[in-house]
């Protein structure tokens, strides 16, 4: 059974807003009492937070679906509804949040550091709060916004000062187990590491962490062995220690080759050649392993390594080699840059920002235009389409804002088409310049006069009414005998 995962594909899901409500205050003695919807509760966010208790990304791969939930719609009274809960999902430090393009969205890297992942809905306003000097009671309500839907890729690079790398059975796990308290599996067969192990390391005043990631074999970089899966893992390592096998058994292995080809898999993978490397000769307590390593050891000198000849086993050399990379990681710390308060930059929007877009697309021989921006694209997303009077309330508001000026000056005409929104989730209508709502212009709740069909529940009573008034007609004019 799997019991470490280091890459997930997460499908979250934000909470939508609630609707609002459209409502009308009733109470004895006062017909007419005026609006009383309230609004829509927000709608959770789905966050991740750095957790130092997680070590690994296995739960999100058994459960890859998640969903915050929903805002409560208002209520009649003045009564909003309640906001949905947010959804926080801890994931270990040093996970790195990736689109399906494989673009970086964060980097999270120590405790408490957050992400929000997916975006809540935002509620829809109630009639109450929709209510003004030329629309005193409106006949509607706001729906709530949608929650974004995400997909992400999770991928986990071990946050470590040290990385020990090197062929499988070199003797990389008893020389972690030996520098720290850490525990893992020890077999003499290869790939006995199936995933990193961490350790804590205390030299003199100085305490570093070491992981030990699996062994590496010849074409790793291309995904041969376990060794690409792994790689990932010393990428934010300040210290890289080759650790060399000097009593392997198979004859057309020695360390100085070994050494050129997993050299050789690090230039592969990139972006580790910056790192300061220590070689560390093991299993000197073999006496033909020591022999070896004095054999190599100025060979590797003369290339600009520092060599340390140690045995696990043994307990060989260990002292010198925590104290050599306390002070490489010392000088990596006191390398890095301090960190600055984060500064709060202010972009205020340009003067002539209209805050949306008009474009001429050509689409099957029809000509349509296209309105592209965040507040037309969220007013579209909140109007409820069945109720006209709320149509009319959206005409109005992007006539305010200015969008039939811009199509007009991108030439378009009554009865063209026009869509608000991209291209797989967008409003598509036939353009009719409007004339804006006046008081005299507002029927009853839930009409507007600017639309020519009526509603048929209207349409029937007037009809209904007009067969009323012909019989009525109809019978003055009688004259009896």
């Amino acid at each position: 059974m799997t019991t470490f995962v280091d890459r997930v594909e997460l499908h979250v899901a934000a909470g939508s807003g609630g609707h609002g409500c459209a409502s009308v205050h009733r109470e004895k003695f006062k017909p007419l009492g005026g609006p009383d919807g309230g609004n829509g509760g927000r709608g959770g966010d789905v966050i991740l937070t750095v957790d130092q208790s997680i070590t690994t990304l296995l739960e999100y791969h058994h459960s890859p679906h998640r969903k915050a939930t929903n805002g409560k719609p208002g209520e009649g009274g003045n009564r909003s509804g309640k906001d949905g809960q947010d959804l926080v999902l801890p994931v270990p430090d040093g996970t790195v949040v990736l689109d399906k393009a494989g673009n970086v969205l964060a980097d999270l890297v120590g405790h408490g550091t957050s992400y929000v992942a997916a975006q809540g809905g935002r509620g829809g306003l109630g009639n109450a709060a929709l209510a003004s000097a030329r629309r005193k009671a409106p006949g509607f309500a706001l729906l709530g916004e949608p929650g974004d839907l995400q997909d992400v890729v999770l991928e986990l690079k071990t946050v470590a000062d040290v990385a020990l790398v090197g062929y499988p059975s070199a003797g990389k796990s008893s020389l972690i187990s030996v520098l720290s308290a850490a525990k893992p599996k020890i077999a003499d067969y290869p790939f006995t590491t199936l995933v990193p192990n961490l350790g804590v390391v205390t030299a003199g005043s100085t305490v570093y962490t070491i992981a030990d990631v699996p062994g590496l074999i010849p074409g790793a970089s291309q995904g041969k062995g376990l060794g690409l899966e792994f790689l990932r893992h010393v990428e934010r390592c300040s210290v890289l220690v080759h650790v060399l096998d000097t009593a392997t058994l198979e004859s057309d292995r020695d360390p100085v080759s070994d050494l050129d080809i997993i050299e050789a898999e690090l230039r592969e993978y990139g972006g580790l050649d910056n790192r300061p490397r220590i070689v560390v000769l093991n299993k000197i307590d073999v006496p033909d392993g020591k022999d070896l390593a004095e054999m190599v050891r100025p060979d590797l000198e003369a290339r600009g390594y520092r060599v340390f000849e140690v045995s696990a086993v043994a307990h060989m050399g260990l002292k010198e080699l925590s104290f050599a990379l306390a002070d490489l990681v010392g000088r990596a710390r006191a390398a890095k840059p301090k960190e600055e308060a984060t500064r709060i930059v202010i972009r205020p929007k340009a003067v002539d920002d209209a805050g949306f877009t008009v474009t001429r697309e050509e689409i099957g021989g029809e000509l349509l235009f296209r309105v592209r921006g965040e507040k037309p694209e969220r007013w579209v997303r909140q109007t409820d389409f069945n109720n006209d009077e709320a149509v009319g309330y959206l005409a109005d508001r992007l006539n305010r804002l200015g969008v039939e000026d811009e199509l007009m000056k991108a030439g378009a005409r009554s009865g063209d088409g026009v869509a608000i929104g991209p291209e797989d989730n967008a409003v598509v209508f036939d353009w009719e310049p409007t004339v804006t709502a006046g008081a005299e212009m507002l029927g009853r709740r839930g009409e507007d006069h600017r639309f020519e069909a009526p509603r048929p529940a209207a349409q029937r009573r007037r009809d209904q009414q007009a067969e009323r008034d012909e019989a009525l007609r109809e019978y003055d004019d009688f004259e009896p005998f």
